[in-house]
């Protein structure tokens, strides 16, 4: 079952599991009003159980491009295509968002993406591989993201 992410209305909706629910919950609506506003299209995730496929999509490039296993449980995904461009996403119960941006076209950009929601700790799995940059949101507080180029095809 797929619900849409409302970005006037923040809801904790799916993410009720995570100890930063309401701050994830403002990190799902950053990024619904992101593609809403720059591609028009509206933003839907589902539980993971339902997203199986995205899911092992997304894990399966982290450990080849990466060897990185995330260790938290996935609450919701969701995958869609915009403009030439697959994109994924993946919200996990510890706060963390993992989106995979890859163009259909092999000369455009592949990359994949971590945020973190304000007010968790860096995973383990992420803590001595990455540095995170801070921006400020008005939905979800100080977000603090990092990402990685994509080399393999997948």
């Amino acid at each position: 079952m797929t619900h849409t992410v409302d970005f006037q209305t923040v809801s904790t909706e799916g993410l009720e599991l995570s100890p930063v629910a309401a701050a994830l919950a403002g990190l799902r609506a950053n990024e619904a009003r992101y593609f809403k506003t720059k591609y028009d299209h509206v933003f839907t995730v589902e539980r993971a159980a339902d997203a199986e496929e995205t899911i092992e999509w997304v894990h399966g490039i982290l450990k080849d491009e990466r060897d990185i296993v995330i260790t938290s449980p996935p609450l919701e995904a969701t995958s869609f295509e915009v403009e030439g461009i697959r994109m994924a996403y993946v919200f996990y119960e510890s706060g963390l968002s993992i989106n995979v941006m890859y163009a259909l076209d092999e000369s455009g950009k592949r990359a994949v993406g971590f945020k973190l929601s304000d007010g968790m700790e860096v995973p383990e799995e992420l803590a001595t591989r990455f540095k995170f940059a801070r921006q400020r949101s008005k939905l979800a507080g100080t977000i603090r993201g990092s990402y990685f180029t994509i080399k393999k095809e997948h």
